[in-house]
């Protein structure tokens, strides 16, 4: 297939993306006030608990069956891959930029955490529709391939909320902690014990008459940092509906009662997939109407901008085809075209719109991150079209 063709094929779901992200920002406008920030937050509410869940739970039980999780082991290693990758590169963002102290965090979120959930989940039914995709019949092109995007979805809101949410709570806490000691010299003293208490907590003291075991230090850190780590927020709705989904798919039994049209409970499935159907539509119109707070937002660092589009849009997509073409090399990836079309995208995606949530939890950058979603996702047009055509090229 040639390249125009494939370019055609990429833009469509994107110019879609783009209309009725344009739609929600214009529901938000202060004269329209449709989607006004009480009602973001209610709606994003029901997508949170019900639309979400639902895609995921019912796109994994009908095509996830223990023979696929064998296949697909490989995307959550990837995945980890565009987090580890991507904090690097933030950090040395940070060293060459030095900006505020109170965006690092944001900028390692921005840098390490994309949009794996919903856009992929667009993007691959809006290609999988179109006339001429290179993956095949279209029904089937949009089952699994949804199964691969409400797989990374799951993977990515474990990942979130695990790594950038805690990379981002120290950032935080330590401009917190460096701000009360300027502002309060009188406290200077206090603090040194604080923190000297600190490190004889993390530290046992040790002495030749008796030393702390290894195995004792292992748990005393372990204990450390699951006493840190938000498990609520990593078992969000969308992961409990993807562990749903993986259950109901991989067990036979389960999948028996509750799979396909002869099945006692397909009437669940059905209900399932029914709320799942109403997540893009309403996410995409949430997403556009976000972007309203960066047109308000105060300006950010215009070089700290540049460093996150460039990370994000040339260097991560650039290592992500080292990586999967490495594996697929090694035959760690299985031959199916589609699932080593997601695995790249993961790579070349905007930042994840919950960076704005957890910006707005610990109260640092959150009027800056406005701006960077709003610049990030209007240069997504051009970036994942372009990113979309050439790896649809690679794998075809």
């Amino acid at each position: 297939m040639g390249f125009i063709k494939l370019f055609s094929v990429a833009s469509f779901p994107v110019i879609k993306v783009l209309l009725i992200t344009a739609l929600g920002l214009f529901l938000a406008l202060d004269n329209i006030s449709i989607l006004g920030e009480d009602a973001r937050k209610k709606v994003n509410q029901l997508v949170f608990y019900v639309f979400n869940p639902s895609l995921v739970g019912s796109n994994l039980a009908k095509t996830i069956t223990f023979e696929s999780v064998v296949k697909l082991w490989f995307m959550p290693v990837n995945i980890l891959g565009t987090f580890i990758l991507g904090s690097a590169l933030g950090w040395i963002l940070i060293k060459m930029t030095r900006p505020p102290k109170r965006m690092e965090g944001l900028i390692l979120g921005c840098c390490s955490a994309g949009n794996l959930g919903n856009l992929p989940m667009i993007i691959i039914a809006a290609i999988c529709k179109q006339e001429g995709s290179p993956f095949g019949e279209p029904d089937l092109c949009n089952q699994y391939g949804m199964a691969y995007a409400a797989l990374s979805m799951a993977i990515g809101a474990v990942f979130l909320w695990s790594y950038v949410y805690n990379l981002m709570r120290i950032s935080s806490s330590r401009i917190q902690n460096e701000d009360r000691t300027s502002n309060d010299s009188s406290m200077l003293k206090a603090s040194k014990g604080t923190v000297d208490n600190a490190y004889t907590i993390l530290l046992p003291e040790t002495n030749s008459e008796e030393k702390v075991s290894f195995p004792s230090k292992i748990k005393h850190y372990v204990r450390m940092i699951s006493s840190h780590l938000n498990f609520k927020s990593m078992f969000a709705p969308s992961t409990l509906g993807a562990i749903a989904g993986f259950i109901i798919g991989v067990v036979p039994q389960i999948r028996n009662f509750m799979i396909g049209n002869n099945a006692p409970l397909h009437v669940v499935e059905d209900s399932a997939s029914m709320l799942g159907e109403a997540a893009i539509p309403t996410v995409t119109l949430i997403m556009g109407a976000n972007l309203l707070k960066g047109l308000k937002g105060t300006t950010a660092p215009v070089w700290t901008i540049v460093g996150i589009v460039v990370v994000r849009y040339i260097f991560l997509p650039l290592l992500g085809i080292a990586v999967v073409k490495g594996a697929m090399h090694l035959s760690l990836v299985h031959s199916d075209a589609l699932y080593q079309f997601v695995l790249l995208l993961q790579y070349a995606l905007p930042p994840a719109m919950n960076i704005g949530t957890i910006a707005q939890l610990f109260g640092s950058g959150e009027s800056e991150c406005s701006v960077i979603m709003l610049w990030t996702y209007a240069l997504a047009s051009i970036a994942v079209t372009l990113w979309s055509t050439f790896f649809m090229w690679l794998v075809s």
